[in-house]
């Protein structure tokens, strides 16, 4: 059971809705409004209608257009934004708290007799775990909601009690515990417990033949070389951004590194297509497009609980479904994939030991 609080603010009768809040953030860190509209994922007529329905409602306007010099936040719209900052980063750890409250109070629900058997996941993006939702839906045994998500994301999530487990994975190599630490603030979370699911192989995706003969991450940056990248804060962009720190390769020197996408099926997909001669991911997305793969790193992919969460229902019967054979064998199934030993729950901070 997924249980969310959020703060809603009116001033004057106006609701200070999320969209509004992200264009005043925008418009502040931009300096123009049609930058700022599109960071935040609107038209520019529509975001300017957005502001001018504020203006008309609070009497005075929330930004200001200079002519030649972009648009800035009016005096109001500063102080607003100004407001918000502070008096929500107060009232964040309230929420949070209460959201854990109310979860405790309904995480017996589900055994209301006819109440079918829930389980919400948010996990970083991964082929044997898409397969593994569509087999359990057509079983029927319970109800699984998976979710993609950045890695760091799904850890957010996972202490906001927006799912009951959540995905992420760390390469397996020395010096990881320097990339390890940008997780370290969730692991330490009180109560929180982690299980070894399955390793992995990722490395470089490139078209049939390896044309342009890469054989290493610095050949990203050679003339001609056109790179699809993953999204900020996927597991898969902060171990690329960690190799390459440690190879030493600029990611300035990259042709087409804030090219993104949102999966490892999608950036696969961009380099099949032509759009790129390379990505970064895992092998089993490169089999599918009948691309090439280089191995670059072996990484080790983790599910994270609340271990008051171990006992719902619904996170009973998904465990017992990843300790089947059934489960072994998707795995398996996969290039580049290979099931842990055995499920062992520990201590989440024990993932990067």
């Amino acid at each position: 059971m997924t249980i969310s609080a959020q703060i809603r603010w009116t001033v004057d009768g106006l609701e200070i809705e999320p969209r509004l809040v992200a264009l005043l953030e925008a418009v502040a860190r931009h300096g123009n409004l049609q930058g700022a509209a599109r960071s935040a994922g609107l038209s520019y007529r529509h975001a300017w209608s957005l502001f001018e329905a504020a203006a008309t409602q609070l009497g005075q306007p929330l930004v200001l257009r200079q002519q030649g010099r972009g648009t800035m936040l009016a005096p109001l719209g500063a102080k607003l934004l100004e407001g918000m900052v502070d008096v929500n980063g107060s009232l964040a750890a309230a929420l949070r708290e209460g959201e854990a409250r109310m979860g405790e109070h309904l995480a017996h629900a589900e055994h209301i007799a006819g109440a079918p058997v829930r389980v919400a996941v948010h996990a970083s993006h991964d082929l044997v775990l898409a397969r593994m939702r569509d087999t359990i839906a057509r079983q029927g045994d319970f109800e699984l909601t998976l979710d993609f998500h950045g890695s760091l994301d799904c850890l957010a999530a996972l202490r906001r009690n927006q799912c009951e487990l959540a995905g992420f994975h760390l390469p397996a190599i020395p010096g990881a515990r320097t990339l390890a630490a940008q997780f370290l603030p969730y692991l330490r979370s009180k109560g929180w417990r982690a299980i070894h699911l399955f390793d992995r192989t990722q490395g470089l995706m490139v078209a049939a033949g390896n044309p342009r003969s890469l054989q290493k991450l610095a050949d990203l940056a050679l003339p001609g070389v056109r790179f699809v990248n993953r999204q900020p804060g996927s597991g898969t962009r902060l171990c690329l951004d960690f190799l390459l720190m440690q190879q030493g390769v600029p990611p300035a020197g990259i042709h087409g590194y804030t090219h993104e996408e949102f999966t490892h099926a999608a950036v696969a997909a961009t380099v099949a297509s032509g759009m790129a001669d390379a990505a970064f991911g895992i092998e089993a997305a490169a089999m599918e497009q009948h691309l090439d793969f280089v191995p670059v790193v072996n990484e080790r992919y983790f599910l994270a609980a609340r271990n008051a969460a171990l006992q719902r229902p619904g996170v009973r019967a998904l465990l017992a479904w990843l300790d089947s054979r059934e489960f072994r064998g998707l795995v398996d199934g996969f290039a580049g994939y290979r099931p842990a030993a055995a499920l062992r729950w520990m201590p989440a901070t024990e993932v990067i030991d």
